[in-house]
This record gives structure tokens, C-alpha cells and sequence, in this order.
């Protein structure tokens, strides 16, 4: 990926997180809890969502960390929305809901990007570039839904995790909730290739053979 292509992947990984937080404030005001709402995050402004970690310096330190081993990883998040469980009709269920409705953004972003890939005609240099950018947006949106699911506190697949595992099993939510943040932070900078199989194998679903990844 030349470094025109990874500031393109950068910027629509910011505003592909954008999307999914604005998505979990979304259907968290539609299942009882208006706390976004209230917050002001029910917006796709840019402004609203943000962070200066996330956003900026973590895909900093990510290419840094990782541009020597000829394999950068670029990955970037906005300011996570906030929402009260309690407020949810739902308690057992409606946290889950909320919290698959980030992933579900990116993975509904993938198709619809995915499906121009598939099908544009290229019939010129510029529509050849044109479904490139859309190959990369399919692959920035498969990546933030993987990562995102991935069951870490306090990723969106925690909440998954927790929704299924029985009450004895409180010990290891426990643990999760006390190291999860040190658990994800290690990952990421040790083991953030071992999911690429899987970003890959998802992103050739829904590009076919005409992608570039």
C-alpha cells in the first residue's frame, strides 16, 4: 500500500468508526436509553466523536511500532459513545444488541462497497482507481468489524461474551474486566496479525476476485 493509499485507509477508518459509534448511540436510544442523545452524540459530526488517542495518536504509534517489519498496521477509533445498560428494556439481550450494531455498521459499509467492487464496469484508469478506494474501504470496514468483535473488554465482542456465558462462569468476566485493557493494548501490538486470515477471508467474501488486498 503506497502512502497516498494508507492516508486514504486512515482517514476512512476514522470515519467508518464514526459511523459505528454513531450506531451504537443509535440503537441504544431505540431500546430505552437516550444517554447519546443527551450527550450530544447522535451525530455524524466528526467534532462529536473525535479522540485524541484513538484518532490520532494510536494510528501513530501503530505505524511506528510496526512499519519496520514491512507489514504497518494502521488502526484508529473514535470516542466510544456513551449509554446506561440499566435504561435498556432488555437487560439481558439489548446490551448485545447495542453493542452489534457497531460491527453491523462496518459490515453493512463492506457490502455496499463490496457490491461496486463486483460489479462497476472498469472500463477506464480512473474507474480502475475508483474500485480500488472501494476495495479499501471494504477492507478498513472488515477490519474495524473483526477487531471489534473480538470478546476483550472493552471491545464490542465482550459484550457478546458476557451475554452467553453462564453465572458460574463470573470469575472469568471478572478477570476480563480487571485486565481487559492490558490484554487488548498487548494484542495489538503482538498478535494483531494473527486475525489478518480472518479480515482477509471476509473482506474475498464480499469482494470476489476483484479486490486489491
Amino acid at each position: 500500500m503506497d502512502i497516498i493509499s494508507m492516508i486514504f485507509f486512515l482517514v476512512v477508518i476514522v470515519i467508518s468508526a464514526i459511523i459505528h459509534e454513531y450506531s451504537h448511540g443509535w440503537t441504544a436510544d431505540r431500546l430505552g436509553d437516550p444517554t447519546a442523545r443527551y450527550a450530544g452524540r447522535l451525530t455524524l459530526n466528526p467534532k462529536a466523536h473525535v479522540d485524541l488517542f484513538g484518532t490520532f495518536l494510536m494510528p501513530l504509534i501503530l505505524f511506528l511500532v510496526t512499519a519496520p517489519t514491512g507489514h504497518p498496521f494502521l488502526f484508529a477509533s473514535a470516542k466510544p459513545v456513551p449509554y446506561n445498560p440499566y435504561n435498556l428494556k432488555n437487560q439481558k439481550w439489548g446490551p448485545v444488541l447495542v453493542a452489534l450494531a457497531g460491527p453491523m455498521s462496518n459490515l453493512t459499509l463492506a457490502f455496499a462497497f463490496g457490491m461496486l467492487v463486483r460489479f462497476v464496469p472498469i472500463a477506464s484508469q480512473f474507474m480502475a482507481n475508483m474500485v480500488g478506494l472501494f476495495s479499501i474501504i471494504v477492507y478498513a470496514n472488515v477490519l474495524l468489524a473483526v477487531f471489534n468483535l473480538m470478546p476483550i473488554p472493552p471491545l464490542d465482542g465482550s459484550k457478546v461474551l458476557y451475554a452467553i456465558l453462564p453465572d458460574s462462569m463470573w470469575k472469568v468476566k471478572q478477570i476480563l474486566e480487571q485486565y481487559g485493557l492490558f490484554i487488548l493494548i498487548a494484542f495489538i501490538f503482538l498478535f494483531s496479525s494473527a486475525f489478518t486470515p480472518i479480515i482477509s477471508f471476509v473482506y474475498s467474501l464480499f469482494v470476489g476476485g476483484g479486490g486489491l488486498f
